[in-house]
């Protein structure tokens, strides 16, 4: 009998380990984690290195949580989409682990939990922020334009930018030049990063019905599209330091590490090999943000 209860609370224990994480899985933690670090990078540059830790704290707690119920909300409505496509058919819902009902329960819990930490932990502002985010990213570019329109990218930007102003208001409590410039730098750095991911995968894309830029118009459109994003973020960073925000060091850096993945996504237009472009472009572009990003908190203006 004892035997039979400890198999029975073992079989119990590995089970709830395994829904534990797909629930996990299910707010994208690799997305996630990029957010949030960018969130704190938003809140660095406002504190100016005079730091309130316990508002930092709800900070990254109430984004994070926002920002994961988004992303089970965006599972739950693509579940049947990621059948078709190789880098998502095993996630929990493709594969009937969980319950389509529940996962849509417990984005709308995370929802509420996020959004209540913002507002009344943090502050009003950074509550209605965090709230445009959600209502972008899960209504006007999960369930409208990323089935529709070629747009999705870029105008699902907005909400893939919010985390760093977040941040930076939560300390501000108003969106200034600092959180505009914060925001144009996310925002423009998301374009061309996806779409690298993307050319890759166009024949995924293809068969699941995403209208992506790469699948409508083209490898050679998507290239030409993706110079312009990458070419303003010099300008951008430029700005940062011009508005006092950041130092000469982050101006020095910010500036070489733009020219190196602007001269790289030019390259592309004659690039042979457009699967190897591509990957390289994608870790160039990942590798940019997180240089970008550490300079400019180490090198914030008191």
């Amino acid at each position: 009998m004892y035997r039979r209860a400890v198999s029975v609370l073992c079989c119990i224990t590995r089970e709830a380990r395994f829904v534990l994480k797909d629930l996990i899985a299910l707010t994208k933690p690799r997305l996630l984690r990029l957010n949030v670090f960018a969130a704190i990078g938003g809140f660095w540059v406002a504190s100016k290195w005079d730091f309130d830790w316990l508002k930092l704290l709800w900070v990254v707690i109430g984004s994070a949580v926002t920002i994961g119920a988004a992303c089970v909300i965006n599972n739950y409505w693509d579940r049947e989409l990621d059948q078709k496509m190789e880098r998502t058919k095993d996630r929990a819902l493709p594969m009937g682990r969980l319950k389509p009902g529940f996962v849509l329960g417990y984005g709308i819990v995370l929802s509420i939990v996020g959004l209540t930490i913002l507002f009344a932990l943090v502050n009003p502002v950074t509550g209605w922020l965090g709230f445009l985010g959600w209502f972008v990213y899960i209504f006007v570019y999960t369930i409208w334009l990323k089935r529709t329109s070629t747009w999705s990218t870029s105008i699902g930007g907005i909400s893939g930018a919010m985390p760093p102003v977040l941040g930076y208001c939560a300390v501000t409590t108003e969106v200034d030049m600092g959180a505009w410039l914060l925001f144009a730098f996310l925002f423009l750095w998301q374009p061309a990063h996806f779409w690298s991911l993307a050319i890759r995968r166009v024949e995924e894309y293809r068969t699941a019905g995403f209208p992506l830029l790469p699948v409508v118009k083209g490898i050679k459109r998507t290239k030409l599209q993706m110079i312009p994003y990458v070419v303003l973020l010099i300008p951008t960073c430029v700005l940062l330091y011009t508005y006092h925000y950041t130092g000469i060091v982050f101006l020095i850096l910010s500036v070489i590490a733009g020219i190196v993945w602007a001269v790289h996504t030019l390259q592309g237009l004659k690039a042979e090999n457009t699967e190897k472009w591509a990957k390289v472009n994608f870790l160039i572009s990942v590798n940019y943000l997180m240089v970008v990003f550490i300079v400019m908190m180490a090198n914030t203006v008191k």
